[in-house]
């Protein structure tokens, strides 16, 4: 296993910048995420990872080494396209054999390696199966387990699950997880999926239009935002962002110099029914979404629409009358350019 480090990159098609002076560290071992919107230069930084691309400046790093000037075959990097790319005159097993083959691996080695990793995919039985008679979620796991077959210095994965069902999905980037940890492997990750993105990463970079925005675990950068972009990006429903002066109700000493809006999380937004003598800012209760395990409200405070994110199932009516309120600590602010600030 290998660390990759970025410094300084940036990469042009035309005009178009799809990443403008990228830097960052991703250490040896470690389940790393690219997350932001299409488009915002994800696929461009497994690219030049993979030799794809080159720089058009600043330098890439694999192991510590620059690898500008070295091919794709030269790195030993296994990669997993969206697109899949099978090879249709071959049976899944021979595909996911494929790389070993072509690397004159020994059969013996060849066959453990396979059977090792289709058993984990859960793909055995598929391995007699050409392409053609798959499904869109076997194809990926095809896909994966040739990638995973072999020993490279580090996985890089384009959005590998996209193509599954909502249940294999949540299975296969468990089984990934549990894979990348058994491996001990470096393994780099792309999904505009941000429950995806949360759950697998020991440490994500938030995109933006081929920058990057946040550098840290899913955790921090849900807690601590530095922008309201990034704020925004993380959370469903999104965060409520309200100008400083409009529907959140905060005592002066506990809202920082300079802020232009005050962003609070919907599991923060607290909702009662309106009682005299009640100091929250009054609302209405716009729409009710019931989920089962928790409920999403929509408040209208008269100038915004809020969300709020409830508990199982709260006796809360279209039309009643509400107080909002917010724990201080909790509300997250922001100066008029959209950047964080605190006290």
């Amino acid at each position: 296993m290998a660390g990759i480090s970025f410094r300084n990159v940036t990469k042009r098609f035309g005009k178009t910048v799809a990443l403008k002076n990228a830097s960052f560290d991703i250490q040896p071992g470690e389940f790393f995420c690219f997350f932001g919107p299409p488009l915002s230069g994800k696929s461009t930084v497994l690219k030049l990872i993979l030799g794809l691309e080159t720089p058009d400046k600043g330098e890439v790093l694999i192991g510590g080494r620059p690898v500008n000037r070295v091919s794709p075959a030269d790195r030993n990097v296994a990669m997993v396209f969206q697109n899949l790319a099978l090879f249709p005159h071959m049976t899944a097993g021979e595909n996911v054999r494929f790389p070993l083959v072509e690397r004159k691996v020994p059969e013996e080695t060849i066959r453990a390696r396979v059977e090792a990793v289709a058993a984990k995919l859960h793909i055995a039985h598929l391995l007699h199966k050409p392409p053609a008679q798959l499904s869109g979620g076997e194809r990926q796991r095809v896909a994966i387990a040739r990638a995973l077959v072999r020993d490279p210095v580090a996985y890089l994965m384009d959005d590998p699950i996209s193509a599954l069902d909502a249940r294999l999905r949540e299975e296969t980037r468990v089984e990934l997880k549990r894979i990348q940890r058994d491996l001990g492997q470096t393994l780099i990750y792309v999904t505009h999926d941000q429950e995806e993105a949360m759950s697998i990463a020991d440490r994500m970079a938030i995109l933006e239009q081929g920058e990057i925005r946040q550098i840290g675990s899913p955790v921090d950068i849900y807690d601590t935002p530095v922008s309201r972009y990034v704020a925004r990006l993380l959370g469903a429903p999104m965060m409520n962002i309200v100008p400083a002066e409009g529907a959140i109700r905060l005592p002066p000493e506990a809202v920082p110099a300079g802020v232009a809006e005050i962003g609070v999380r919907p599991e923060d937004l607290k909702v009662e029914l309106w009682r005299e003598g009640d100091t929250g800012l009054p609302a209405r209760v716009y729409e009710v979404e019931p989920l089962g395990g928790y409920t999403v409200v929509t408040v209208d405070t008269g100038a915004e629409k809020l969300k709020a994110l409830m508990r199982g199932q709260p006796d809360i009516r279209i039309d009643s009358a509400v107080a909002l309120s917010c724990n201080p600590a909790k509300a997250h602010f922001f100066n008029q350019a959209g950047e964080a600030l605190s006290l």
